[in-house]
């Protein structure tokens, strides 16, 4: 990419410089640094291509010969490697690229899935999707985007779509959208690889930005839960029943870490709050344990900085927990007012469980209702369904 300035050749190129390794390499054996030979061999093939090209457009000829007095240069060594891979998730999260064009680019050409793959996890079919990523790579052309990581005065604004874009992927991975399964660790697992890979290209490790740390906590202290948010034959268990001895340790060691080291900076924003809250729980032996005071408070501090309505209904359920359901629902029922969260599932579901503990087993019933006809995830139907059924024999 950073050669060629252009996705589509980059790619190409690529692939026929593998496809020149599966024909050479069981014959020489795979050489000692694979990947420079990779590269070598992908720019003559790009140059090749060009060549051939260059009868129809005088460009491609100037970029061949460009290319040519470039073949003398030295391999590429790995910090160099890093710093073009922080280059293209810059590329691919620029924020001249519609939202949905920056996730498809950075799963498919940075994390390395599918069209397949990425279209089961939005919901899309395959043909959208890879509309998507053509016209994300065609808006990169022709627009110009330059290939490198913004300058200093440049980055919180190109920052905060990288980051939008990583959470983004967490978030499709922690709670699939639908499907037979709760969770995709693939996303888990790449979304988690960018945030590191991020903290350690970092322009000055000595002053780290707080949100990419209190990102990269927020993930991993998530992440530490997936192997006791399930049963073994894959149905919903909510925190309160979780088995804690299951949570792993080393994510939760590493993200108290990071927790710690975000909140120390005054710059620290909605990820690091949002990690501080994971934090509490993380530290907590129970449910009833927790620290639900300090909860509300981080809340109170995230709403002023982020007053969406899914942070306003996680306050409500916070306090619901500290006060009492009577008080939760009496919030949450304000959050829906507004009328934003009418086809979140979750909102719903957390009525319902209000009502539930209050013994309003009519309204509990009807907010299940309407919290299962707007989710396509299939452990969490059947939780619904169950709990309307315990709701019917109440009755």
């Amino acid at each position: 990419m950073r050669l060629l300035g252009d996705l589509d050749l980059a790619e190409e190129a690529m692939h026929e410089a593998f496809a020149a390794a599966l024909d050479t390499w069981p014959q020489t054996g795979i050489p000692d640094k694979p990947r420079p030979w990779l590269i070598s061999t992908a720019r003559f093939k790009a140059i090749d291509g060009m060549r051939r090209r260059a009868r129809f457009d005088r460009a491609q000829s100037d970029l061949a010969l460009y290319m040519e007095a470039r073949i003398g240069q030295e391999p590429l060594e790995d910090d160099q490697i890093e710093d073009d891979r922080l280059r293209l998730i810059f590329t691919c999260c620029h924020p001249a690229l519609p939202p949905e064009g920056q996730v498809a680019l950075t799963l498919r050409e940075i994390c390395g899935l599918t069209t397949e793959e990425i279209a089961r996890a939005f919901l899309v079919t395959p043909a959208t999707l890879a509309q998507r990523i053509v016209r994300a790579k065609a808006k990169i052309r022709e627009a110009s985007i330059p290939y490198e990581v913004p300058a200093p005065h440049e980055l919180p604004e190109r920052l905060d779509a990288v980051l939008q874009v990583i959470y983004l992927v967490f978030n499709e991975g922690y709670s699939a959208a639908a499907g037979a399964e709760v969770t995709r660790a693939e996303l888990t697992g790449e979304a988690i690889r960018l945030g590191r890979l991020l903290t350690d290209l970092q322009p000055d490790p000595e002053i780290p930005n707080p949100e990419i740390l209190g990102l990269l906590a927020l993930m991993l202290l998530q992440e530490s839960r997936r192997a006791a948010r399930t049963s073994p034959a894959g149905e919903l268990i909510l925190l309160e029943n979780q088995d804690r001895s299951l949570w792993h340790r080393p994510h939760i060691e590493e993200g108290l870490a990071l927790v710690q080291k975000a909140l120390s900076s005054r710059r620290f924003g909605a990820y690091t709050l949002q990690a501080a809250i994971a934090a509490v729980h993380a530290e907590a032996e129970s449910v009833a344990a927790t620290d639900w005071r300090q909860i509300v408070a981080l809340y109170n501090q995230l709403v002023r900085i982020q007053p969406s309505p899914v942070v306003h209904l996680n306050r409500a359920v916070a306090i619901a927990m500290r006060d009492g359901p009577e008080a939760g629902l009496a919030h949450i029922d304000a959050v829906l007012a507004h009328g934003e969260l009418a086809n979140y599932y979750l909102a719903h579901s957390a009525r319902a469980d209000m009502c539930r503990r209050l013994g309003r087993t009519a309204e509990a019933r009807s907010s299940y209702e309407k919290a299962l006809a707007l989710t396509q995830q299939e452990p969490e139907r059947q939780f619904l369904q169950e709990r309307i059924r315990q709701l019917n024999v109440v009755k």
